[in-house]
């Protein structure tokens, strides 16, 4: 029960998304910025107030970084999938000595 719960703030934690989540990403923080932006001004110029327009400003970046930056699940709709490894396995690597100062390591 608990490794279900660790694994699932885990995947949260990683920050897996998919191309079509990336686009969304890009989109949502564009329009938001925009829009806090221009909202920001508006503001501040009607009521001629450059602290309020700031604090516009900073609390929209605030919730649209909220929004954006977390891996939120619904980024990752279309996962890739990857294509099977065909062909015979890469060898392991092999171990390499290595002389430093005139002694072997490895």
């Amino acid at each position: 029960m608990a490794e279900r719960i660790l694994d699932q703030i885990r995947d949260v934690a990683e920050g897996q998304i998919d191309f079509e989540g990336q686009k969304l990403v890009e989109l949502i923080s564009n329009v938001a910025l925009t829009i806090v932006g221009a909202l920001a001004f508006i503001v501040g110029y009607i009521k001629q107030d450059i602290k309020l327009a700031v604090l516009i400003a900073l609390g929209g970046t605030a919730l649209t970084f909220l929004v954006t930056i977390p891996a939120w699940p619904f980024y990752n709709r279309n996962p890739v999938k990857w294509l099977q490894v065909e062909g015979p396995q890469a060898p392991p690597p092999s171990l390499q000595n290595l002389i430093v100062n005139e002694k072997m390591l490895g």
